[in-house]
């Protein structure tokens, strides 16, 4: 009885992880978990503060259906600051999580059998989100000797007229690799009329070269952001998308009929997010770069395979063919003998099979734990 396009929608493997795992704990096993890409810090006071104030003071109801002014004009702002980008608070949508944004996004620009060009890795759920829609993903499979990032000259044999979007993401999930300046400007050089899509949800999290953002290099281009992974906030479950001018209407229209508006309270905590103290992000940052670069020596210690190091995010894919070529076996073995959760590289796509995801959003202590249990277990099999 249901509908064939929810009835065939593969599972999100790493949340199948993270509950399996959650089940070992209930159990009395120890678990060190580094697949869940969530943020181990907690959120800054005064961002609780905001929120608690904003409660107190009876911001409980509905707001303007793209959100509040104010915080529209300080997303605008932190673009202007950190990018010398003009945004107009009029081309901002504030959504719960940048998810219901991508939701927003492609049922607005989506019609049956609309093509949507994404690198394979992807994120897991991009292709979910396009075919749910009505759409076709269309792969290109980037080379892991670039660190499977998206070049412009192979996207340039993907564009047809079926095309209606071009899907990026930098920082990367699951790469954790970073687009340089050339990159994106060569991007959206060739992407000509065709809009572009950018996932910028890491943004800031860059600990080698510049955070950029799509929108320096076009203006035809739609961006997904929010406040979880800098912020330490995904439980408060905001986000948001920046459009086109000549979009803006029809995404207002589209969050009015399936989501109304954002919480209120959870707005208000996100204007002192970008307005208040900076201190604890940058803190967060040099805390994992330190982890970033302890995993990748271990992980190679170990055996497994780092072609290029990740440089943003909070995610090493690294090629454990030496040890399985099904990442998901791999991964539930790992899990059920060990106690190390890791994600199966098959949750972002045939291209990142034979690989494993770690995620470094966990102690050093922790990490290292992780590490001493996967050698042990690895060099032993």
């Amino acid at each position: 009885m249901l509908s064939e396009k929810v009835a065939n929608i593969p599972p999100f493997y790493v949340m199948e992880v993270l509950e399996r795992a959650q089940q070992l704990e209930e159990e009395g096993r120890s678990i060190i978990h580094l697949e869940i890409g969530e943020p181990d810090f907690p959120t800054a006071l005064h961002i609780c503060d905001a929120a608690k104030a904003a409660m107190c003071a009876g911001n409980t109801k509905y707001t303007h259906s793209q959100g509040l002014i104010e915080l529209r004009q300080s997303i605008a702002k932190s673009y202007k600051d950190r990018f010398d980008v003009d945004i107009g608070p009029g081309q901002i949508i504030v959504t719960s999580g940048t998810s219901p944004a991508m939701l927003l996004l492609f049922l607005a620009l989506i019609d049956q059998g609309d093509e949507i060009i994404m690198s394979n890795p992807h994120y897991a759920c991009y292709p979910n989100f396009v075919t749910t829609a009505g759409g076709v993903p269309d792969f290109i499979y980037t080379n892991e000797d670039n660190g499977f990032m998206l070049q412009p000259d192979e996207l340039a044999a993907h564009i047809n007229p079926k095309t209606k979007a071009i899907l990026i993401n930098s920082p990367s999930n699951p790469t954790g690799q970073v687009l340089p300046a050339e990159t994106l400007k060569g991007i959206a050089q060739v992407a000509g009329d065709v809009p572009i899509i950018s996932d910028e949800i890491y943004q800031g999290l860059v600990y080698e070269g510049e955070d950029h953002t799509i929108l320096e290099y076009t203006d035809n281009a739609f961006v997904l952001n929010g406040f979880s992974k800098l912020y330490a906030m995904t439980g408060w479950r905001l986000g948001y998308l920046i459009a086109p001018k000549q979009y803006a209407r029809t995404l207002q229209k589209v969050q009015q009929n399936l989501f109304i508006s954002t919480n209120a309270f959870v707005q208000h905590a996100g204007v002192a997010a970008l307005e208040g103290p900076q201190e604890q992000t940058q803190e967060m940052v040099n805390t994992y770069n330190e982890r970033r670069l302890y995993l990748i020596k271990r992980l190679r210690d170990i055996g497994f395979g780092i072609r290029t190091e990740p440089k943003g995010a909070y995610y090493v894919l690294a090629d454990a063919r030496k040890f399985g070529y099904d990442s998901l076996v791999l991964s539930r073995q790992i899990l059920e003998d060990i106690g190390v959760a890791v994600t199966p590289g098959i949750d972002f796509g045939l291209g990142a099979e034979g690989h494993l995801r770690f995620s470094y959003a966990n102690s050093l202590e922790n990490i290292k734990e992780g590490m001493d249990r996967l050698e042990k277990y690895l060099k032993k099999e």
